[in-house]
This record gives C-alpha cells, sequence and structure tokens, in this order.
C-alpha cells in the first residue's frame, strides 16, 4: 500500500509540475515565526514520520562511512542528518536545531495569510500588501519608504544554513490553477565535515482571477535565487556565513477593475472583465552579498544535546565582522493612457512613464562580545554578557523620470532623466547587556544609536524581562522599547511622473510596553501591548480624491493591542485559535480593525496505517473597518474615501498527510463564496480572490 501511494504522488507530481511557477519563500524573519528557522510558523513537530530500523548510533556513523566509499547501506537516511540554524541563531553561539518534518500550518504556505500575521492586499498573491494589525516597524535610520513588495522579497536574513551528513534537498510545489503557481527548491550538501554550501530557488506567477485571459500584462511574475555557505573552523572557534541573492519582482499595477460592482451585478466570466491599466506594472531588481565572520577567543563551552537533540556551543569571548553589499532598483512602468483618470496629475509624460529609484548600500559592522560563566558545568546556565559594535552604512541613491529631451539631431524623443540623488553614511554605535540565572531569570538590554551622519539622533532602545517557573507554571516576559526614527525618502523628497513631494517632517516617535504570559503545558499565549506614537506618517487625500499626499499626525495616538493564542485537543480532534483586539483613539487614521481572529479545527488520524493525515477548516474573520486605498505610481496605501465594506467570516477546508519523506495537501480556499457574500475586499475598489481549488507538495530527498 505505501509503495502504490508513492508512485501515485509521483504520478501526480508529474502531471502538474509542468504549470508550476514559483514558491513564495517561507521566511525565518517573518514575526509569525520567530524560533524555527525556515519552516511553517506554529507548534514545532521534530518528529520525522519517516518509518526507520532502530539502529545504534556506531552503527550508523559505520555504515554512512561505508557509503561514502561506494559500499553497500545499511541506514535509511532520514531528517536526523539534518541540522539547520540561521544567522539570528548563531548571533550569540552556535545554535543548531534539527529539520522540522511536520505537518502544523503546512496549508499556510501563503506569506499574506500567516495565522498570526496576516495580510490585506490587491486581490492575489504577488501584488502589493500591507500588514491588516497595527506592527509598527522597529528600524532605525535610511528607509526609502517602499515596502508594498517586502512580503516577496528575500533578504540576506531569511537564508537558512545547514549542517548535512548527507546530501539535503526539499522540492516543493503549489498549484491553483492559473490564479496561483508556486514552486520552491532547496539544496543543501556537505563538502567536507565543516564546509557546507547549498542554494535557494523560488518562482511565483499568478494570472490572478480578473483580466487574465490572454492579457500576459496581468501576470505576476516573481524570482528568488540564493546560494549560500556555512563553514566552521576544525575547532569551532571560527564560522563564515556567506550568501549572493538576486531578486526579480514584477507585479502588475491595474487600477483596479472598471466594475465596481461586480458582487452585486455579477460576472459571465471574471478572466475577461476590464481593467483600468492592463499592462502597467511595478518591477524590483536587486541583489545582494552577504558576508559574515565570526572568532571566539578563549574558553569554548558546550550544552548537552536538549529537546529535539538540539545543541550549542557557547564561547566566553566573540569577534565578528559583517560585510553586506545591497542594490535596488524600484521601477514604475506605465505603457497605457490614463484613460479613467487613474493617476491625480503628470508632470512629465501623459501616457507613459519609466519611473525609478536606485539605491546602494554598503554595510561594514564590527562587534565584539564578552561572556562570563562559570567553568562548573552545573552553574554553566548563570551567565553575563556584553556586546559593544560599530555599524557604518554608506549609501547612494538616484531617481530618474522618463521625459522628452532632444537628440543630436534636434529631434524629439522619450529619454531618461535623473530628477534626483545624493551620497552619505550613517554611523550607528550598538550595544547589548544581559544577564541570566539557570533558566528561570533573563534580563537584556538592547541600544542602537546613530551617532553621524544624515540621519543622527535617530535611536532603538529596548529593554526585557523574562521569568520563568516550572514548565505547568509558563512564563512572563516584560519588554518595552523606545525609538525615534526619520521620515522615509518618499515621504519628504520625491519626485516620479504622477507625484512630487518635498516636505520637512519631525522624527516619528514610538513608545511600547508589553507583558507576554507563555504556557507550554496548557499551549497558551497571552500578550498586552501598548503603543504611544508621536508625530505618525501617513498618506492621505482630499475628501473623495485620488492625491495621495503625505501627512504627519500631530497629536499622539494610542494604541492597546491584545493577543491571545489557545490549542486544545480530544482525542483526535484539534482546535488552535489565534484573536486579536486592537483598539486606537484614530482608528480611522490608522485603518485596521478592532477584531481579528483566526481558527482551526481539524481531525488526526493514521489512514490506511501509512498516512498521518488531517483533515480540517481554517476560519479567518475581522470586523469591518475603514478601508484604505492604493495609489498606483506611488506605491503607497493611503487613506482615501471613508469606505467600509462588510465583513464575513473566509473559510478553507483542507486535508494533508504525510507518507514517508513527503508532506501534502488537497486545500479550498474560499469555500464558502455565496454562503454570506458573493466575494469581499479589504482595499478600496480591489476584489479579493474567489473559491479555488489547491494541491500542494513538499519532498524531501536525503541522498
Amino acid at each position: 500500500m505505501r509503495d502504490k501511494l508513492k508512485y501515485f504522488l509521483l504520478l501526480l507530481l508529474c502531471i502538474v509540475a509542468h504549470a508550476a511557477f514559483a514558491q513564495v519563500p517561507n521566511y525565518p524573519n517573518n514575526p509569525n515565526n520567530p524560533n524555527y528557522p525556515g519552516q511553517q510558523p506554529g507548534k514545532h513537530n521534530y518528529n520525522d514520520t519517516a518509518v526507520i530500523k532502530p539502529i545504534s548510533a556506531d552503527a550508523q556513523l559505520d555504515s554512512l562511512r561505508k557509503k561514502l566509499e561506494k559500499k553497500k547501506d545499511t541506514v535509511v537516511f532520514s531528517s536526523k542528518f539534518i541540522r539547520i540554524t540561521n544567522e539570528r541563531l548563531l548571533k550569540d553561539s552556535t545554535h543548531l536545531l534539527p529539520l522540522d518534518t511536520g505537518l502544523t500550518n503546512f496549508e499556510n504556505y501563503n506569506p499574506l495569510l500567516q495565522a498570526r500575521d496576516p495580510k490585506i492586499y490587491l486581490g492575489n498573491t504577488g501584488l502589493p500588501e500591507r500588514d491588516l494589525l497595527f506592527d509598527p516597524s522597529r528600524a532605525i535610520g535610511f528607509d526609502p519608504g517602499l515596502h508594498e513588495l517586502d512580503a516577496y522579497w528575500m533578504s540576506p536574513q531569511d537564508v537558512n544554513y545547514y549542517r548535512a551528513r548527507v546530501p539535503f534537498t526539499d522540492l516543493s510545489f503549489v498549484l491553483g490553477g492559473h490564479a496561483e503557481q508556486i514552486f520552491k527548491a532547496t539544496h543543501s550538501q556537505n563538502v567536507n565535515p565543516r564546509l557546507n554550501v547549498g542554494f535557494n530557488l523560488n518562482f511565483l506567477g499568478s494570472q490572478g482571477f480578473y483580466s487574465s485571459n490572454g492579457v500576459l500584462g496581468q501576470n505576476v511574475s516573481n524570482v528568488n535565487i540564493a546560494g549560500f555557505t556555512w563553514y566552521e573552523s576544525k575547532n569551532k572557534r571560527y564560522n563564515l556565513l556567506a550568501n549572493i541573492i538576486y531578486n526579480d519582482l514584477k507585479a502588475p499595477i491595474t487600477g483596479s477593475i472598471q466594475n465596481d460592482s461586480i458582487f452585486k451585478v455579477g460576472s459571465l466570466d471574471k478572466t475577461t472583465e476590464l481593467v483600468r491599466l492592463p499592462n502597467t506594472y511595478e518591477n524590483w531588481k536587486g541583489t545582494s552579498l552577504y558576508l559574515k565572520q565570526t572568532y571566539y577567543i578563549g574558553r569554548i563551552d558546550s550544552t548537552k544535546k536538549g529537546k529535539g537533540n538540539s545543541s550549542s556551543i557557547l564561547p566566553t569571548q566573540r569577534v565578528a565582522y559583517t560585510l553586506h553589499y545591497d542594490s535596488k532598483v524600484y521601477n514604475f512602468i506605465q505603457n497605457d493612457p490614463d484613460t479613467y483618470h487613474v493617476f491625480p496629475d503628470y508632470y512629465y509624460e501623459s501616457n507613459f512613464a519609466r519611473d525609478s529609484l536606485t539605491v546602494h548600500h554598503l554595510e561594514n559592522s564590527f562587534s565584539y562580545s564578552f561572556y562570563l560563566r562559570s567553568k562548573n558545568p552545573a552553574a554553566a546556565k548563570n551567565e553575563a554578557k556584553l556586546d559593544v559594535g560599530l555599524t557604518q552604512d554608506i549609501y547612494s541613491y538616484n531617481q530618474y523620470v522618463a521625459d522628452t529631451v532632444l537628440d543630436p539631431y534636434g529631434s524629439r524623443i522619450n529619454g531618461r532623466t535623473k530628477v534626483q540623488g545624493t551620497s552619505f553614511q550613517d554611523i550607528t554605535l550598538k550595544g547589548k547587556v544581559g544577564y541570566k540565572l539557570s533558566d528561570r531569570l533573563l534580563l537584556e538590554g538592547d541600544v542602537q544609536q546613530v551617532a553621524a551622519g544624515r540621519d543622527f539622533g535617530n535611536f532603538l532602545y529596548d529593554a526585557r524581562l523574562t521569568v520563568a517557573g516550572n514548565g505547568k507554571i509558563g512564563k512572563i516576559v516584560l519588554e518595552g522599547y523606545s525609538q525615534n526614527a526619520s521620515p522615509p525618502l518618499v515621504y519628504t523628497d520625491w519626485t516620479s511622473n504622477h507625484f512630487t513631494f518635498h516636505n520637512t517632517f519631525s522624527n516619528t516617535k514610538t513608545n511600547s510596553v508589553s507583558f507576554n504570559y507563555i504556557n507550554d503545558a496548557l499551549r497558551l499565549d497571552l500578550k498586552v501591548e501598548y503603543f504611544l506614537v508621536s508625530d505618525y506618517l501617513y498618506f492621505q487625500a482630499q475628501p473623495n480624491g485620488i492625491d495621495a499626499a503625505p501627512a504627519q499626525l500631530t497629536s499622539d495616538i494610542n494604541v492597546l493591542k491584545v493577543s491571545l493564542g489557545k490549542s486544545l485537543s480530544w482525542r483526535h480532534w484539534h482546535f488552535d485559535d489565534y484573536i486579536v483586539y486592537q483598539k486606537s483613539d484614530y482608528q480611522n487614521t490608522l485603518r485596521t480593525p478592532q477584531v481579528y481572529n483566526y481558527s482551526s479545527l481539524y481531525y488526526k488520524t493514521l489512514a490506511f496505517n501509512v498516512l498521518y493525515t488531517n483533515i480540517g477548516i481554517d476560519v479567518r474573520y475581522n470586523t469591518e473597518y475603514v478601508a484604505p486605498s492604493y495609489a498606483p505610481g506611488l506605491g503607497q496605501f493611503y487613506n482615501g474615501p471613508n469606505v467600509t465594506f462588510s465583513s464575513y467570516p473566509v473559510a478553507t477546508v483542507f486535508l494533508k498527510a504525510t507518507l514517508q519523506h513527503t508532506n501534502f495537501f488537497i486545500m479550498y480556499d474560499y469555500a464558502n463564496q455565496g454562503l454570506f457574500s458573493q466575494g469581499f475586499y479589504t482595499i478600496n475598489r480591489y476584489p479579493q480572490m474567489d473559491h479555488l481549488l489547491k494541491f500542494g507538495v513538499s519532498w524531501l530527498f536525503y541522498n
């Protein structure tokens, strides 16, 4: 039975693989996934589902050595031979985790629909997006202010690193007809016991649900490519992390469909519905080189393997140097006449635009860390640490538009004109102190201060106290931070074909305190956050207008945010729930719902004695809120007309299962379409997805 199912899956893969274009990377730095690199968010399953014959550790090592010598192999290779880490886990020590092969949240592959980090977007995967919930950025320093495609961008911190005793490959794809095709490939292997190399290859393709019938200009086309390596010296003192990344994102900018009442009057064929800009799009391109070196000085301590066979190598002194070069180009390409008045104005060309912003960034970062802990293994968990560092950021940017110019013969032609550009640098001082008393108490303080340069005076001060009891009592995390950040470039100095701004704004100040209670035994987590934001920056338009422009709120904004997550189980039944309540005295300015809820009810069983199976339903719901609008040509969500749409639950029915090294799912998105309404909006004038049948698979290879 097991072999028959395996061959059935192989046949199904061959039939549909030709239509799979891309994969949206599940980035480890996503706020919904803070603890485990490169895997589905949520509670992690460390149990490998492969059938493994019990063999002693010595026998496995002998067999592995024989395999490398091309002799007969007796080991069933599995995820236990793979260890995974990322830059965050290597920040203070060498910390490795086992590879997660479980089904937890496997169906939530989409970065826009993460249970604890939901987004609103322009209708389908690959289009501009923003957070549904209030979640202010903690970044300081220079910021271009363009973030509408961030969910699809791969950065150096998103790369995972492996220690693979056998070559490891993960192939996965998701197929949702022509509306969504996603493909992802990861390969890693150790060249020798100390050097690991690998690559990531991600594609995302989507024709969406509207105006997709033979209109090539409306296709999403995203590519992320990364090559990475991790070297650790034989004495465990020197580590080298390196990666090279290429991103190419294309997002159609349609200006919405012409039929603003499609859910009331209906449509004979949504793929033929006309849009206002059929051949206009954004194109982000970028390359980056990342190199980080660390060296451990003095005594080195090692921890014993803990839960999941995780392990750490702990230094007593550490020096690090990071070199990061990044080049990004943000392009807006308008190939259509503005027949339907999508744009508020034009400054260079009425029916043609080639706006671009090029940003080059070179980062040099130095740090020294000192750790004080007892030589006695019984007291090794008690630790005091001090980190000091300095970061130099060198930036240069240039902005261009398309304008009519004279060629050498006096003829008027469309040419590229530079409208602004400059170079500058920031020097940031960094410091971190911490004290840990066994596993019961952890006190941390973090300081980042821009001491010189364009963004002088920017800072981020953060303090955290963690108090933990035993496994049944749980732990409490108290945190507070204060931030002072410069206005992004798009708010202060911006010149494009349709929007021009030259403003002087004050820095935005954010102060926050939070209380977080986590109890793994009860599968419960509660978080209460309070934010006080001064000089808040946003985009707004005149009443019923489309002339989006930057604005700064002179009054303070108070935001209270309460989040509760709870999991229940009874026999084979499981229920996971996450609910958020947020309240502000400027709810219409922030334009976020007061209540958001994600629920998942599923039944776990072992089907046919070989398939570890979950069958269930996911439901997302948020209360009504004043919907934001989107400004094509500017790439910003703004406060436009005060439109509030009705809100109903959106349900997804799924079946997911594991067969040996293969995870797969079949799901029906928006299964309840037509029950409460014919469709829904989250952004003004942009209808959201239709019901859609999807199939996804992740296939792991260890050889």
